[in-house]
């Protein structure tokens, strides 16, 4: 029986990837910080996990933590808190964690980054947007957590060259469930007002479940290594169907006001112009006045998840309405 380590465990995803690799008859050891609540997770006491407390931002212990460990997959990251907590939590923990392997001769990882690395402001209108598709040039123009999911890419692409590792990473879009359905793809929020942007655009979702069963998928799959595969639930949604499900599965009825695409873009620009002609670039903007931010969000493009089943063997278990009806809070 393989033994995989996984960071993040009782994060969002985390805890599913935990559960997938257990269902996929992996012994775990899940790494979870030192203060950390986990007598709630479904799968405190399984008898297959061993958990792991650690501070990976300090470095001590990881070396010792990976001994008869055979694959890592690194989950680990940041959003919130301020910008120190953003870089230690997603940069200094992968630099530790790496160090730490090449310390084991342990060379086997599923890294887990993100679609806000990509840069969409290099793509037209349209487009589909697959493995090939430009990383972010400027990422002084976004928010922290693309630039250090940027730099934490770095790192794993400099430890998989330079230590000949094998290496799967994983690009999920935005990943929704019963801890985030209501979520940032959707529009912009005003108490219970939404506003709607380009409501007939694709949104490149996936489902925690789904996804957590595509990252396990691909430990110990050949195919996938050296490769980087973009994670999409199949269908793709629309951004009216992704409301009318919501609405319908959870009985939440918020004001939804549908604001055109190209309008959107253009006030945007024109606030861009303002803020540099007349405040020298040093107004704080909304995510939704600042072209870069906003196109990340909202562009209408089109996604793909064709590599992803073609290389791991992978499909998406659940649908958009199944996936809702397992986030409700009524659900075990």
């Amino acid at each position: 029986m393989k033994t995989v380590f996984i960071t993040g465990s009782s994060g969002f995803l985390g805890r599913y990837v935990v559960q997938a690799a257990l269902d996929q008859g992996y012994r775990v050891k899940a790494v979870v910080r030192p203060a950390s609540d986990a007598s709630k997770l479904a799968w405190f006491d399984h008898p297959q996990v061993e958990l792991v407390r650690l501070d990976l931002r300090q470095g001590k212990g990881i070396a010792e933590a990976l001994a008869h460990v055979d694959w890592v997959i690194h989950l680990a990251a940041v959003k919130g808190g301020d910008s120190y907590d953003r870089f230690a939590g997603t940069v200094i923990t992968t630099e530790n964690l790496l160090r730490a392997m090449v310390e084991c001769n342990l060379r086997q990882m599923v890294f887990v980054s993100t679609f806000s690395v990509y840069d969409y402001r290099q793509m037209r209108t349209g487009r589909l947007l697959d493995e090939g598709a430009p990383v972010e040039a400027n990422p002084q123009d976004r928010d922290e957590y693309a630039q250090t999911k940027l730099i934490q890419e770095r790192l794993v692409r400099t430890f998989e060259q330079e230590q000949s590792a094998q290496v799967a990473i994983l690009r999920p879009g935005m990943i929704y469930g019963r801890e985030d359905l209501w979520h940032v793809l959707l529009g912009e929020q005003f108490g219970s007002t939404w506003l709607a942007i380009g409501p007939g655009a694709f949104m490149p979702m996936i489902y925690v479940e789904n996804c957590a069963e595509a990252i396990v998928a691909a430990v110990d799959c050949n195919p996938a290594m050296g490769q980087t595969l973009n994670l999409v639930d199949d269908p793709i949604p629309k951004r009216s169907r992704f409301f009318k499900a919501l609405i319908q599965q959870t009985g939440e009825k918020p004001r939804i006001i549908n604001f055109p695409w190209p309008l959107m873009r253009f006030i945007s620009s024109l606030a861009m112009f303002v803020n540099n002609t007349f405040c020298g670039g040093n107004a704080k903007m909304p995510g939704i006045l600042v072209p870069a931010k906003l196109e990340a969000r909202f562009k209408p493009l089109r996604y793909t998840n064709q590599r992803a089943k073609e290389l791991l063997g992978w499909a998406p278990r659940y649908s958009l309405e199944e996936a809702i009806d397992r986030s409700s809070p009524f659900q075990a």
